[in-house]
């Protein structure tokens, strides 16, 4: 599930037709927009499978991501962040299927288990187009580095939310607790984490988009 948030094209505005969206740190606005998303440091690293090959590093493939800012809010259309791109991108997977982001850890809003959104696509030149999705996740970030990375300053509100969700009441993550979502998360909240996860990617599977 994509999410009310995606930024693709297929639920209102699409960042995926901007010529800067390819890019490792998605800290910062670009094209027009200028603003920058404060946080806790965070790298993305993702490994991107084809289980139609044996589970084969999917090179080439592009990979978007997508999260909210510490605040819980999403740029392009939460209030107040409308006007900014920040916390999006995209970027293509090298020989060993492997993409990486520079982000900050994403914060946590009511009703949700703190997590990162994504989508794949076969090639680069599919972006453009949301009914070329291959695959739509999201993954679940460990409480513990929650809690850690929620008790720096600027995420009070992110700990007023996580106080009221769970993986086991969370829409998405609940059928089993966010098992095969739940990413591997290493470092600390001073000098950054390191969130991964492994993606298993079936070709086979036709585009529905999100």
């Amino acid at each position: 599930m994509a999410g009310p948030y995606p930024g693709d094209g297929s639920n209102g505005p699409d960042v995926l037709e901007e010529s800067g969206i390819v890019r490792s740190d998605i800290r910062s606005s670009f094209g027009t927009a200028n603003g920058t998303a404060d946080g806790v440091p965070m790298t993305l690293e993702l490994t991107i499978s084809d289980l139609a090959k044996k589970a084969a590093p999917f090179a080439g493939a592009a990979v978007y991501v997508w999260h909210c800012d510490r605040d819980g809010a999403y740029s392009m259309y939460s209030e107040g962040v409308e006007d900014e791109n920040y916390l999006r991108g995209v970027q293509i997977a090298d020989a060993a299927g492997k993409v990486r982001f520079t982000s900050i850890f994403p914060g946590c809003y009511p009703g949700r288990w703190p997590h990162i959104h994504f989508e794949v696509y076969s090639t680069r030149a599919d972006i453009a187009d949301a009914t070329k999705t291959i695959a739509i996740s999201q993954i679940a970030l460990p409480k513990d580095a929650c809690d850690k990375a929620f008790a720096q300053p600027g995420y009070q509100q992110s700990v007023k939310s996580m106080a009221g969700v769970s993986l086991d009441n969370d829409g998405i993550f609940r059928e089993d607790r966010g098992a095969r979502q739940l990413a591997t998360v290493t470092g600390d909240a001073s000098s950054g984490y390191t969130v991964s996860l492994t993606v298993g990617v079936d070709t086979r599977t036709k585009p529905t988009g999100g």
